[in-house]
């Protein structure tokens, strides 16, 4: 990807969240926090089946990535509840999650755009993609204080320097915990 790396600030996380969870097309909603939570590329997501979920272990496993190697993705929170809710009434002729409409029948997955837009204007976002969201997963990871290794491996990068650009965001974390120490030994600014 580019070097934009735009990512949601809190409240338009939270404003972009909301709108999706209006949107006349609840598969938006799953689809936005599966790609916060797990941090995967919009086409891992779309394309996902219900062979790829595992709720025991809270796992989805990704096959075939774009670098050809097998990746684990976290299955956490609202993620794991909303699909374990679809998987109850979920077609059993049909493997995937995110189905395509009967009209749009030669199609892979289900098109997303225009519920995606008209959210994203709700919310009111402009020169944010759906790829940004792969970016606000990594940079809230670094701001958690996860190492660079361990985001790369969830992002499936294959090198350090494709995470690089999150490690500012882990430095400026380090920086803002040491003031925490310094103040709680009496000795902060």
């Amino acid at each position: 990807g580019t070097g934009r790396g735009r990512f949601l600030s809190d409240d338009e996380r939270v404003r972009l969240l909301a709108a999706c969870r209006k949107s006349s097309n609840p598969e938006l909603y799953l689809a936005v926090v599966l790609s916060l939570t797990t941090g995967a590329r919009q086409a891992e997501i779309m394309t996902l089946r219900w062979s790829q979920i595992d709720f025991g272990r809270h796992v989805i496993t990704l096959h075939e990535t774009k670098n050809g190697e097998r990746r684990a993705l976290p299955l956490v929170g609202e993620a794991f509840t909303l699909l374990q809710e679809r998987a109850k009434v979920r077609n059993l002729k049909d493997d995937r999650i995110f189905p395509p409409k009967a009209y749009a029948k030669k199609a892979v997955c289900l098109d997303l755009t225009v519920p995606w837009n008209v959210a994203r204007k709700a919310a009111g976002l402009s020169d944010f993609h759906w790829h940004d969201l792969r970016h606000t997963a990594a940079s809230y990871l670094a701001m958690s204080g996860v190492s660079l290794v361990e985001i790369a491996k969830v992002l499936g990068h294959r090198t350090l320097q494709m995470v690089a650009r999150y490690s500012h965001l882990s430095d400026e974390h380090i920086v803002a915990t040491g003031e925490k120490l310094a103040a709680r030994l009496g000795v902060g600014k």
